[in-house]
């Protein structure tokens, strides 16, 4: 099934809601006011099965100006617009604004309605298709199909529906196989269901009993049911009205301009850099430049927040018809990603004066020197790969998947080959390459000072060139370098190999033989590290060396053990597997003493050779 989602626009009263009724038997206005004073208030929604493939849906808009910011919650998420234009008025100022505000939307097509033709004289009909040429030229409206038609006689309506399925078949549709977002324009409470939301779904797909995400609260919620173009189903995709039965919030936690999305995606933000074109003075109904720092109604999605508008090129003020880049502070959060349009609206008189496109949702923080624009023109104009470059190349340290998934709204990252994958971080080859030979020249010159350790502590190591970066990260960067290699938690020079003097060597005889003479009662580190013929530095990394190579075994912090003395009191354990003894018990089998026999007992617990119980032990 190919789902569109058509939205009305065009001056109050000129019949948008009469015509959708007529092409569709539904009756858009939903709320008593709207039927009792015979204008359209809020949001209204329809939907017209035009062929077995093909669902458009409607999202009928009010006319008049005061309820223009509910007109721009249901217009962010059409595929293509139904203008209206009643035949008997021609362009009325909200004709001009809806106009405006589908552009600046990104609307790239439509159909032309010319309403209440039964009311207009032909030659007056002529003469307003002319003044429709005009408004339209140069614009996406150019050359759109124009048709005549009468809500009250049906005049005009077969042709209506064949232009709409022509239009219909040729929009692109919105991408179902995106991240889930939908931006709910309304939350009530259905008897029996509890909690509904309603939204145009602008990407992905949603089940029954799917976890979402609300936005920017992050509640993690259940969809509990779910209904498209007023039906129950079990899935819903992009391009569909669709209503969601949530579990576990009231609706009165819900309000218009809030998002649903897959759980632990998207970050809702505060500030968004964009491309901010601002209407001319003949649209807007201002001559009036927009100064640095200008308070707004900012519009995107179905959400209204107030903000204030920052050039980001320090320019004083922006002339009407112009264009800048721009970073918007939002005073409240809201869900936005990069390609989403939006308009910005003055406080007063409240008209619209501008919109544009989400470039980048990071927040950078630009210094002196740097250059936002070209930045910002790269993320603009290249495709998704370049963008994720361009990104990963700004970390030092390498970016997490998750973070680039948040920043641009794509769920899946693409390869690149001047990216190198970490696990799940990626980092730029150049800064991988630059790791490597810094790890490697701080490793060598370890060695060069330290010739008789084996290699850097792995933590020490990192600490030093890569304190911030992710473990993964660091690990990979290491484990990518053709000159360095890991033994457990030591790095070292591949070419590294400990050659030790003859004085070094006698050194480290004796001190073995000190340990292997000594049995369990082993002697103090500090007396053989004196008696070992070479000066204390060097005798302490002999030590080192023998207890790395297990021939010496730290049992606690004073008591050092050779090895295969160790070995032997273990062996001499397995032939009492099962026994229970006590302290007094295992001196006289080791023929140690308690100074000795505690750190040993204790030792032997860690290793799992024995198993403390009350003042006794079993052998296991």
């Amino acid at each position: 099934m190919r789902n569109i989602i058509v939205g009305t626009a065009g001056h109050i009263d000129h019949g948008k809601t009469s015509l959708v009724k007529a092409l569709t038997g539904i009756d858009a206005d939903r709320l008593e006011e709207e039927k009792r004073r015979g204008i359209t208030i809020d949001l209204g929604f329809a939907h017209l099965q035009l062929a077995q493939d093909l669902r458009i849906g409607f999202i009928d808009v009010p006319g008049h100006e005061r309820f223009v910011r509910n007109m721009l919650a249901g217009a962010a998420g059409i595929d293509a617009v139904l203008f209206v234009i009643a035949a008997d008025e021609s362009i009325k100022p909200q004709t001009r604004e809806h106009f405006e505000i589908c552009r600046l939307l990104g609307v790239k097509t439509g159909v032309i309605a010319l309403t209440k033709a039964d009311l207009a004289e032909a030659d007056i009909l002529d003469l307003v298709k002319l003044e429709v040429d005009e408004f339209t030229a140069g614009s996406f409206l150019e050359g759109a199909a124009k048709v005549a038609v009468s809500s009250a006689t049906g005049a005009g309506l077969d042709e209506l529906r064949r232009e709409l399925e022509r239009m219909a078949r040729a929009v692109q549709e919105k991408n179902t196989a995106g991240a889930f977002r939908l931006p709910i324009d309304r939350s009530f409470s259905m008897k029996g269901f509890g909690t509904v939301v309603t939204g145009t779904m602008i990407s992905g797909t949603l089940q029954k009993e799917q976890e979402v995400e609300l936005h920017p609260t992050g509640q993690r919620l259940r969809v509990r049911g779910i209904q498209v173009h007023g039906g129950a189903a079990d899935r819903a995709g992009a391009g569909q009205r669709t209503a969601v039965n949530l579990a576990g919030i009231e609706p009165g936690e819900i309000s218009r301009g809030m998002v649903l999305t897959g759980p632990g995606l998207f970050q809702s933000v505060t500030k968004v850099d964009c491309r901010l074109d601002l209407l001319s003075s003949a649209s807007s109904g201002s001559k009036q430049a927009m100064k640095n720092r200008t308070p707004v109604h900012f519009h995107a999605g179905s959400s209204e927040v107030e903000a204030e508008v920052r050039f980001l090129d320090k320019r004083p003020s922006l002339e009407p018809g112009g264009s800048a880049w721009a970073r918007i502070v939002l005073r409240d959060p809201v869900l936005l990603l990069p390609g989403d349009r939006f308009v910005v609206r003055k406080f007063s008189p409240v008209v619209t004066i501008g919109g544009g496109v989400v470039v980048d949702i990071g927040g950078r923080r630009y210094r002196a020197g740097d250059d936002a624009a070209a930045r910002l023109a790269k993320l603009m104009s290249g495709d998704l790969k370049a963008r994720v470059d361009l990104m990963v190349g700004e970390r030092a340290d390498g970016i997490a998947e998750s973070e680039l998934i948040a920043l641009t709204g794509e769920i899946k990252i693409p390869v690149s080959e001047a990216i190198e994958k970490a696990g799940k971080w990626r980092i730029a080859r150049d800064r991988a390459s630059e790791l490597r030979a810094k790890l490697t020249a701080e490793v060598r010159a370890f060695h060069k000072a330290n010739p008789l350790l084996q290699g850097v502590q792995k933590q020490d190591l990192k600490g030093r060139l890569m304190p911030a970066a992710a473990t993964e990260v660091f690990e990979h960067v290491l484990a990518g370098s053709a000159d360095l290699v890991s033994d457990a938690d030591v790095v070292r020079l591949k070419t590294h190999r400990v050659v030790l003097k003859q004085d070094e060597e006698q050194a480290r005889a004796s001190m073995e033989r000190a340990f292997e003479q000594a049995g369990l009662a082993a002697p103090a580190v500090a007396e053989v590290v004196r008696a070992s013929g070479v000066e204390a530095a060097r005798s302490r990394t002999i030590l080192q060396m023998l207890l790395r190579e297990g021939r010496l075994v730290r049992v606690s912090e004073e008591l050092v053990l050779h090895a295969p003395v160790l070995a032997g009191l273990r062996q001499s354990l397995a032939g009492r597997k099962g026994e229970r003894f006590g302290v007094t018990q295992f001196k006289e089998w080791t023929g140690v003493s308690r100074k000795y026999a505690i750190p040993l007992l204790e030792y032997l617990d860690r290793e799992h050779l024995t198993r403390r119980e009350g003042d006794e032990r079993v052998v296991i």
